[in-house]
């Protein structure tokens, strides 16, 4: 039997299939801690000893001997009497504990950082991400303080924190440093001793657009640092403020693809109009590759409606907005303020148009409006997408019909149990956009249809659907399909396995894809989401770790972390302000963790409210519409709470 042990935190000891093995204790706890953090070398006797006491009783060897012998039974329960153990080794009068460091989190952590350290750093964000992701509170949390476990912790400690300005550097490298800005202003708050963590949060105010802000942070850390601990900032702080006030190219980093950097900031076009519409035609083509591209591209559209609309034109503003085509799948906006800026001005370019703006160039327009005003419940968003829809069939334009039935995919999640209608969409999607050579388009209709599939609980359907999207994405080098199905094969995993720890690997793989593909409003708090969902369909409490940004799910969240706290005063008044869920993918994945919370708390109201939004969806699976994350059947769910509030 393999064994798995947690540090990082308070101790957990799991075997392969994810159960918990009990290891007795905290007295024979602290000795598996204290041979964890010997990482494998022997602990002789005597230094056990004194750590274990601080005045060792005369019979102290002997009760470490009885601990061993107790560990060994609880790790090794098939091991044969009086045959050598392979878990815990006597090596002359000592110890060793003799598990794979991939099997012991600080030591993977460790060696992690160490990775990252030596290697390249392309992959360093997500690495550093996943890694940060294991830490579930103050390590060796449940043992008293003693001798060796204080250095251990402090050092265990630091390289978290080394471990999160890693990260932060490796994502401020990528360009990405927006994302980063609350992570950062609560690490320097909390250490305000650490010029880098300030030097970290000026670089990534300063690529949010806050250059103020930036300067500011500076200032402040000089001034903290002078006032609170007597020290002057090192010169690292001074150099950042003047490349900051030079607009420094270093602190802005560009996409590696050199090619598509330089289409992407020509100017070179003689006309005004050429060069707009160039800029965001060539925007929609970088999109689809994602990462740092997609990040890039969506600002140089923004940038180029913007001065369209500058020039007083609205036939010009509306064909360079028009220009670019790219799909939409999710329905989370990566940057709600700029798609809420664009929505007002392609809505103001409507309104100057008139009536007598061309029918192809109205149905792009309105089909804009949708696509970038989703996840909400206004009737006007739908109406468009609508609109647009009806001027694309009586065009019979193919290229204008596609992105309307898109702008009706994201629309369609205005009501719950649009399943069947995006099912149709999907299909339509699909022969339309291979019989016309769209693949985008194509491609987003297999991967709604998976979404559907997904919703349903139809693995087997949705197969071919998962083969066809990789097959188009390879040939037309769109990267970002492989992360969405890599992600759906992890829910796969999460609904057959009975490891939880398998699938939750998996889905740490799919974070640390989703940290560099440019979709914030896609990874924001899925995978926190998706680890919660494991822990409930598993009947465990939810994950406290604190690496973990829940995003914008912290509010449904929140009861379920403070019951797992053992706080469930906290609980019950954080679910008496719970919002409601948007309506967007993870609609049926919220109510679902509000019914659990419900069954938790016994609050009968908050079970009426999740039974009513749930309903319309049985015979799906909660979650499933998102194809990553499962709460199991919404049948269970409903079944569960009339059994707990006597709803027959």
């Amino acid at each position: 039997m393999e064994i798995f042990v947690e540090v990082l935190g308070p101790i957990e000891v799991t075997d392969s299939e994810g159960r918990p093995v009990a290891v007795g204790s905290r007295r024979r706890r602290e000795l598996l801690g204290r041979l964890v953090a010997a990482g494998g070398r022997v602990v002789p006797l005597p230094v056990l000893v004194d750590d274990l006491w601080e005045e060792p009783p005369p019979t102290a060897a002997g009760t470490i001997r009885t601990f061993v012998a107790e560990l060994r039974r609880a790790l090794e329960p098939d091991r044969r009497p009086r045959t050598r153990s392979r878990v815990i080794e006597t090596v002359g009068t000592g110890y060793a504990l003799r598990i794979p460091r991939s099997h012991v989190d600080a030591h993977r952590f460790e060696d992690t950082l160490r990775a990252v350290r030596e290697g390249s750093g392309g992959q360093a964000a997500g690495a550093l991400s996943e890694a940060l992701s294991w830490w579930r509170g103050e390590p060796y949390a449940d043992l008293d303080v003693s001798p060796w476990l204080t250095p251990e912790r402090a050092r265990l400690t630091e390289l978290h924190r080394q471990a999160v300005e890693l990260r932060a550097l490796a994502v401020l490298d990528l360009g990405r440093g927006a994302t980063l800005v609350p992570e950062l202003e609560a690490f320097a708050t909390a250490h305000p001793w650490r010029e880098h963590a300030w030097a970290l949060l000026a670089r990534a105010l300063y690529q949010a657009g806050r250059q103020v802000d930036a300067l500011a942070s500076l200032r402040d850390a000089r001034a903290g640092l002078l006032d609170r601990f007597g020290l002057e900032s090192v010169d690292s702080l001074d150099h950042l403020e003047r490349d900051i006030l030079r607009h420094a190219p270093h602190l802005m980093p560009a996409p590696r693809d050199g090619d598509r950097v330089h289409l992407l900031s020509r100017t070179e076009a003689t006309g005004v109009y050429t060069r707009l519409r160039s800029m965001s035609t060539v925007a929609g083509a970088a999109a689809v590759t994602g990462g740092s591209n997609l990040v890039l591209a969506q600002e140089q559209r923004a940038r180029a409606v913007a001065e369209a609309e500058r020039t007083g034109d609205p036939g010009l503003t509306a064909r360079v907005i028009a220009a670019y085509d790219v799909p939409t799948i999710w329905t989370r906006a990566d940057d709600p303020a700029r798609s809420e800026a664009l929505v007002a001005t392609v809505r103001r370019t409507l309104h100057r148009l008139g009536a007598g703006a061309p029918p192809p160039l109205r149905a792009r327009l309105l089909a804009t409006v949708a696509l970038e005003h989703r996840g909400t419940r206004d009737r006007w968003a739908a109406e468009a997408a609508t609109e647009a829809e009806r001027l694309a069939r009586d065009l019979h334009d193919p290229g204008v019909l596609v992105l309307a039935l898109n702008a009706r995919f994201v629309q369609s999640f205005q009501r719950p149990g649009g399943t069947g209608e995006r099912d149709v969409i999907a299909g339509e999607l699909i022969e339309l956009a291979a019989r016309h050579e769209l693949p985008m388009f194509e491609i987003l209709g297999h991967l709604i249809r998976i979404q559907v599939c997904a919703a349903r609980g139809e693995g087997e359907a949705a197969q071919p659907h998962v083969v066809a999207a990789e097959r188009l994405a390879t040939i037309h080098e769109t990267p970002l399909v492989h992360v969405l199905t890599a992600a759906y094969r992890a829910m796969r995993l999460a609904e057959r396995s009975s490891n939880p720890a398998e699938a939750a690997h998996a889905y740490r793989a799919v974070a640390a894809d989703l940290a560099g593909a440019g979709m914030p409003g896609m990874e924001a708090g899925i995978f926190p989401l998706a680890l919660l969902s494991l822990r409930l369909r598993h009947r465990r409490p939810a994950p406290t770790d604190p690496g973990l940004d829940w995003g914008p799910y912290r509010p449904w969240a929140r009861p379920l972390l403070d019951l797992a706290r053992g706080n469930p005063a906290a609980a019950r008044y954080a679910a008496a302000g719970l919002p409601t869920p948007p309506a967007d993918h993870l609609y049926d994945a919220l109510w679902a963790v509000n019914a659990h919370t419900a069954i938790l708390l016994r609050d009968a109201s908050l079970a009426a409210q999740a039974h009513e939004a749930l309903s319309p969806l049985r015979g799906e699976i909660a979650g499933g519409t998102t194809a990553v994350i499962t709460f199991g059947p919404v049948d269970d769910i409903l079944a569960a709470l009339d059994h707990h509030f006597d709803r027959g």
